[in-house]
């Protein structure tokens, strides 16, 4: 069978929005270019400069509503537009105190009242803001999406999943069997290392905001909570949609 990428997503602002990609350059021992580079603190937050634990930041599994955000950067002007469906679009930029208080106005809807505050837009030195502190890249397989699907009984959307790189053409929950082998991906070549454990984000709708299916309900019906891979460029270059997937 042959596999190849159907899908490249980066996710500038960590759990706030997401952004589809024909092609993208990974670099090895690097996160995706501009993957997780920002996110959103709140009141309670204990940041030191560096890579943090996602409880500092917003995140979907608090608020499902900010899972329909979806996002476009332009690094060239260095501005971020976000937009979602019961919202006016806006546009940022990330790194400017003007353009952290227009997006927590923004926020105000969309995040609970009876959480902690959001306060400021967070960049780490020298790190991205990804759930785990490794140079990691999520890769799930459509495989396994469709298989999970059909236990739940509707079409579920990647987007749930907020993964990189998603692939075609594989068995069905066949990339929990790839840990330490290696994926020759367009022209890089990457390391896989861990399963990627799921929480409550992926209950929510991504085109609504709004929680509907027991994602992690079902995935604990098979014994787990796993749902796709991460893993580490070994070898940097180039991937782009329909590129081929090997396994080495």
């Amino acid at each position: 069978m042959t596999s190849s990428v159907t899908q490249i997503l980066r996710h500038p602002l960590k759990s706030i929005g997401r952004e589809a990609l024909t092609e993208a350059e990974f670099s090895a021992g690097k996160w995706m270019p501009f993957d997780r580079k920002w996110a959103v603190a709140h009141e309670r937050s204990k940041l030191d400069g560096g890579w943090s634990k996602k409880a500092n930041f917003l995140r979907g599994v608090a608020s499902p509503s900010l899972m329909a955000v979806e996002a476009k950067l332009d690094t060239a002007a260095k501005t971020l537009t976000l937009s979602h469906p019961t919202q006016d679009s806006i546009t940022i930029a990330p790194d400017t105190p003007e353009g952290a208080k227009k997006l927590i106005d923004w926020l105000h809807d969309l995040w609970p009242i009876d959480l902690p505050s959001p306060t400021q837009i967070y960049r780490a030195k020298n790190a991205h803001l990804t759930d785990v502190p490794d140079p990691w890249i999520a890769i799930n397989t459509t495989a396994s999406l469709k298989s999970l699907s059909n236990r739940v009984g509707s079409v579920l959307s990647p987007h749930r999943f907020r993964g990189n790189i998603w692939i075609d053409g594989t068995a069905a929950w066949e990339e929990a069997s790839w840990i330490g082998k290696t994926l020759q991906i367009g022209a890089a070549t990457l390391e896989v290392k861990a399963q990627i454990t799921r929480c409550k984000a992926t209950m929510a709708n991504p085109d609504t905001g709004l929680r509907d299916v027991d994602v992690l309900g079902t995935l604990n019906d098979l014994g787990h909570q796993e749902f796709g891979v991460y893993a580490q460029v070994v070898h940097s270059g180039r991937i782009a949609l329909k590129d081929p997937v090997e396994i080495l």
